[in-house]
């Protein structure tokens, strides 16, 4: 269910109205939004009868939420969500992009990927310390050291960064560095790991289990949003399917489906969705033109040499041109390309 609040309701109204929520045995929710402040309720089992609430001062109406994913769903917030990356609106009228390497490699690597991804437009620079891999002898990432060069290039070249955390134990420490953490494909319903980054307060990028429905997604996101972090972002980043030709199968349907469902942010990851260096570019006007809200890239200086992922890294000079492509996409919609401001 959600409370509307009438607009000039004082704070020990709305203080009321949560109490009632509590003594029934439920969990309030604030929720702003353009003109009005509601309050969602969870932990119900079945319907919440209104009558609860209905004749409280200051409630304006009582209204059913039908989404099992309560607090994410477009019934709860029709206005979208912005998500504040350390400075970085996601979220908003411009198009934001992530990009850089699979995982940090070495301080040369880094530094070079993070110069030029940031000379060609890019906001965030991405780049895993901690790399969950299929096969146990792959390379796993140079762990606190990755995450020392990845503040380093930040430093230098005023990117913010988006690192995958892997588990709870590792958690705090990537926290500490990292302006947005990425919950990974193979972690998405970890939800333990969920629960842990919903008390953190930090803004997250969840991407779809590879294997995964949107519905599920949608549930997984609202697990962070029930623990309060609301600074939540959705990637879709393809999902298996029967076909062989390519890694995934990149489900642009989802980022029109999402939107309609969910008031979050949606950014679209085609490197991983297609996995075919050649292809990211067409893939990632198509997510553009489909409305996303942001890209997150692949990007190595050497994708040839590079130690995971580089069948799907552009080089930069490729990265500068899907930049220029995609601004212009971005611009017949409406919308510009965000640029970090650089001292």
């Amino acid at each position: 269910m959600l409370i509307v609040l009438h607009p000039d309701i004082s704070r020990e109204q709305q203080g009321a109205v949560e109490a009632r929520v509590r003594e029934l045995g439920f969990t309030p929710h604030a929720i702003e939004g353009a003109g009005r402040t509601a309050i969602g309720i969870t932990g119900n089992k079945g319907p919440v009868d209104p009558g609860h609430f209905r004749e409280l001062p200051g409630v304006a109406d009582c209204i059913p939420v039908t989404a099992p994913y309560k607090l994410v769903s477009r019934e709860v917030k029709h206005e979208d969500t912005v998500v504040d990356v350390s400075g970085v609106p996601i979220g908003g009228s411009d198009l934001v992009v992530m990009a850089g390497p699979c995982a940090v490699e070495n301080e040369n690597q880094i530094l070079t990927a993070a110069r030029g991804v940031a000379a060609s437009g890019a906001s965030l620079l991405r780049g895993g310390a901690f790399k969950p891999r299929t096969s146990p002898y792959d390379f796993q990432g140079l762990k606190q050291k990755g995450l020392e060069l990845l503040e380093k290039a930040r430093s230098e070249t005023g990117l913010k960064i988006v690192t995958e955390v892997k588990d709870t134990e590792t958690l705090a420490a990537v926290a500490e560095s990292a302006d947005l953490l990425q919950i990974g494909a193979r972690n998405m319903q970890n939800f333990s790991l969920l629960e842990a980054v919903g008390d953190l307060r930090k803004p997250v990028l969840l991407k779809r289990g590879m294997s995964s429905t949107l519905k599920e997604l949608l549930m997984a996101a609202e697990y962070i949003v029930s623990r309060g972090n609301k600074q939540v972002i959705l990637c879709e980043r393809g999902i298996r399917t029967f076909e062989t030709m390519t890694r995934n199968t990149l489900d642009l349907n989802a980022v029109p489906m999402l939107k309609m469902q969910s008031h979050l942010p949606v950014v679209v990851d085609p490197s991983h969705g297609i996995g075919i260096r050649s292809a990211v570019l067409p893939m990632a006007r198509a997510a553009v033109a489909a409305g996303a809200d942001g890209l997150i890239i692949e990007v190595h200086p050497d994708p040839d040499r590079a130690l995971s992922d580089g069948m799907q890294s552009l080089n930069l000079p490729l990265f500068d041109k899907l930049m220029r492509e995609i601004e212009k996409i971005a611009a017949a919609m409406g919308r510009g390309l965000h640029r970090v401001a650089r001292s």
